[in-house]
């Protein structure tokens, strides 16, 4: 009964009469409901001084460690027509087995016997090449002679010019003495030809002395007309000396001219050779590419050409593959005002996508259905989401991620920070606070040992 009025009407019926009124008045409910409040607030109470395990939460995909376990594609190097397809989608292929057959496209690769022909140019370049080397050599060998020879010749040349100075050398001490002997017997004439005017020597003397005169006379002339001849001897040596040096200077520098062309034939020759042996190695290359083989051992997951007969250009896609063997990671990005409090080696937990799971927030160890890692990386620039990316690896000691993974799959990652009591977790989310700062990093029981 509520007992809101003064009428009372307990007293005129008897309880114990009906049952459901008995029933009703025996409760004591008051005291049940203040038993229930009591406990509630106790276990709420209790409930505030539990740990709870701070975290930052961010979702992820999943990717390879590196680069090359990733999906990625394979391009035609050169341009060809499709002639056949060793490959379907879901195979299975190793390294180097053959995708795709192509032929040629390209009118300046038609030649069936381009390799073979481009082999006998490069060797009449060969020959080319040796020819002009025997010339270079024959024309040193020339030049040395020529050089020899002059060397003799200057030497002889050389000889005939001093022998001429020396031949003037020795007509002019005759010149002289003809002089002086002219002298004197012109002296005697003239002496003769007082004394016999004064009677002292006889005319016969005198025509002696004159005739002694004109044969010293005659041999002045003789001897300085030598002379002269002599030094015409010392005119034409000289002459002959420099006309031998002109003469081999004219032929070594036309030897060396030679050489020299001779030299530039050589390397121009040598240059073509270079360039038929890359074409050569060129044309070997480019055979090769025909067929398309697997980079690396994987899944042919999709096909992009398609058909017999169509034409690709150099570089275009025709399929992708999956690697067969890779090491997962995670990608995740989280906020800047999350990243100091994220290190290396922090301890994440992960939920992937399409494993059913039981996730406690505060409680990770309580969770069930979620996997344990490591955070392996963190950028150091931010993306262009404006976040930062951080790569987390498997945890070598918590359970091994599921074999069933794929790359590109979601997942849903926690962080793990510190651990503080609810109440502070309630404190910190009501005014906002970042997560505490874990100083010290988290260490694995390997690092330890």
């Amino acid at each position: 009964m509520l007992n809101i009025t003064d009428n009372r009407i307990h007293t005129n019926i008897k309880a114990k009469n009906f049952n459901s009124l008995n029933l009703v008045e025996g409760k004591k409910s008051g005291k049940v409901a203040l038993r229930l409040i009591i406990g509630f607030f106790l276990l709420s109470l209790i409930i505030l001084f539990l740990p709870w395990t701070q975290n930052v939460s961010s979702k992820g995909t999943i990717t390879t460690l590196r680069p090359d376990q990733r999906p990625q594609s394979i391009h035609t190097i050169i341009p060809g027509r499709i002639e056949e397809w060793y490959i379907q989608e879901g195979d299975f292929v190793k390294k180097g087995d053959t995708l795709v057959l192509l032929s040629e496209v390209k009118d300046s690769y038609f030649d069936p016997d381009l390799l073979e022909r481009t082999e006998n140019q490069i060797k009449s370049k060969e020959l080319s090449v040796d020819s002009y080397s025997e010339k270079i050599v024959a024309l040193e060998d020339q030049i040395s002679g020529l050089n020899k020879k002059r060397l003799l010749e200057v030497e002889q040349a050389e000889n005939k010019l001093l022998q001429a100075q020396l031949l003037v050398t020795s007509d002019s001490i005759d010149f002289e003495a003809a002089k002086l002997k002219h002298e004197t017997a012109t002296n005697q004439y003239k002496r003769t030809k007082k004394m016999q005017a004064k009677g002292l020597k006889s005319l016969t003397d005198l025509e002696n002395k004159e005739l002694s005169m004109q044969n010293a006379l005659a041999y002045l002339i003789s001897a300085e007309n030598k002379l002269l001849s002599s030094r015409n001897k010392v005119i034409n040596a000289e002459i002959e000396l420099n006309s031998i040096e002109i003469k081999y200077r004219n032929e070594i520098s036309k030897a060396q001219s030679d050489k020299f062309t001779a030299m530039s034939s050589k390397y121009n020759a040598e240059a073509d050779l270079l360039k038929k042996e890359s074409e050569y190695t060129n044309y070997s290359i480019r055979s090769s590419q025909y067929y398309i083989t697997a980079p690396q051992d994987g899944y042919i997951t999709k096909t992009i050409q398609s058909g017999i007969g169509e034409t690709l250009k150099d570089g275009e896609e025709i399929a992708t593959i999956m690697p067969a063997n890779y090491e997962l990671v995670v990608e995740m990005y989280v906020d800047p005002i999350d990243l100091p409090l994220i290190r290396k080696g922090q301890h994440v937990r992960l939920q992937f996508e399409g494993w059913p799971a039981i996730v406690f927030s505060g409680w990770p160890n309580t969770s069930y259905g979620t996997y344990g890692g490591v955070v392996y990386a963190i950028d150091n620039f931010a993306s262009m989401n404006g976040k930062y990316r951080v790569l987390v690896a498997p945890d070598p000691e918590d359970h091994p991620w599921p074999e069933a993974l794929r790359v590109g799959s979601s997942t849903s990652n926690m962080l793990l920070l510190d651990e503080v009591p609810i109440w502070y977790e309630l404190w910190r989310k009501i005014n906002d606070f970042p997560p505490n700062y874990q100083a010290k990093p988290v260490e694995s029981k390997k690092e330890k040992k």
